[in-house]
């Protein structure tokens, strides 16, 4: 099953740049208002994206960020842990220190309050003694069905490591690397899951940022042999979050695809069409999460594919 009704959502408290992210995520700016302004407006937009996801009948399992510690970009929990159908839970080391303390344990037992099963962790955090990271399904992209996981290498997603988590989980390795231009230079793109979305029957993705040819085609040679229909983005819009998209299930086992409205904007009418022949698009202003946290829609959901217990 590559697409699940139930995702778990943050909502944060102390939302603001991170200034421990900023360094290799380029995607962040800055924006000349208080952190206290901030946090309010990225609530507002937390709340009002669980409302668009809920009226289409996907289960949104929302826990609060707690005050301390400081935790500023604890609305992107894909990033320390991902849930799978066989009952385990996989916990991610982070690049950022203050990232590390989003990892709670009660958020573990909130899931299996709502009869949701764990029956074991692979646990990769003790990588970030050796500075070795690897950031969940914002580093890895997963194929469930047909068991390939796809990752874009960068100081956040160590190779190692991936091969370690594919063989863990059985997956066959797609590794590539993805540029962006940063002041004339090309520097990696921090996360797999900013230049690349993979649905049940297409995968949005932004080839120009794979400058390997070598490895620009390997990435299309598996997309294309497992039936991907490929929608390209350009850069520019994948600066505009047009890569950080999730396809989810609401009500009746219909299939979204969820996106920032900054995302759905910048789409062509061919892109939107492509993507409608199978996924309804549902929308929501991101624009402060966008900006400050760097990261869009899809980061801001894990999907919990745990089997239920009752």
């Amino acid at each position: 099953m590559q697409v699940t009704n139930t995702i778990l959502m943050i909502r944060p408290v102390g939302f603001r740049k991170n200034e421990q992210t900023a360094v290799n995520n380029y995607f962040q700016e800055d924006l000349d208002i208080k952190n206290a302004e901030i946090n309010t407006k990225a609530q507002a937009e937390f709340d009002a994206f669980v409302n668009v996801l809920r009226a289409k009948g996907v289960n949104v399992i929302v826990v609060d960020d707690t005050k301390s510690p400081d935790t500023p970009d604890s609305i992107f929990p894909n990033n320390w842990v991902s849930f799978h159908s066989n009952g385990t839970v996989g916990l991610y080391p982070m690049y950022a220190e203050n990232r590390r303390n989003e990892r709670r344990e009660d958020i573990l037992e909130t899931l299996e309050e709502q009869g949701f099963s764990i029956d074991h962790t692979i646990d990769y955090t003790s990588a970030e003694d050796e500075k070795l990271f690897l950031e969940g399904t914002g580093s890895i992209l997963l194929d469930r069905v047909n068991e390939k996981a796809y990752c874009a290498l960068s100081v956040r997603a160590d190779e190692d490591l991936f091969i370690e988590f594919c063989e863990d989980f059985e997956y066959t390795p797609v590794v590539f690397t993805a540029y962006q231009s940063v002041e004339n230079k090309r520097l990696p793109i921090y996360h797999t899951n900013v230049m690349m979305c993979l649905a049940e029957k297409f995968s949005v993705i932004c080839l120009d940022t794979i400058d390997d040819k070598k490895e620009r085609k390997n990435v299309l040679k598996n997309l294309k042999q497992d039936g991907k229909e490929i929608i390209e983005i350009t850069e520019e819009q994948m600066h505009s979050f047009a890569g950080n998209m999730l396809q989810v299930m609401g009500q009746d086992n219909k299939r979204y695809l969820v996106m920032s409205s900054a995302a759905y904007n910048r789409l062509t009418d061919k892109q939107i069409a492509t993507i409608e022949k199978s996924s309804e698009i549902i929308h929501s202003s991101l624009e402060t999460i966008e900006t400050c946290g760097g990261g869009s829609a899809r980061c801001m959901m894990a999907e919990v594919f745990l089997p239920k217990t009752n």
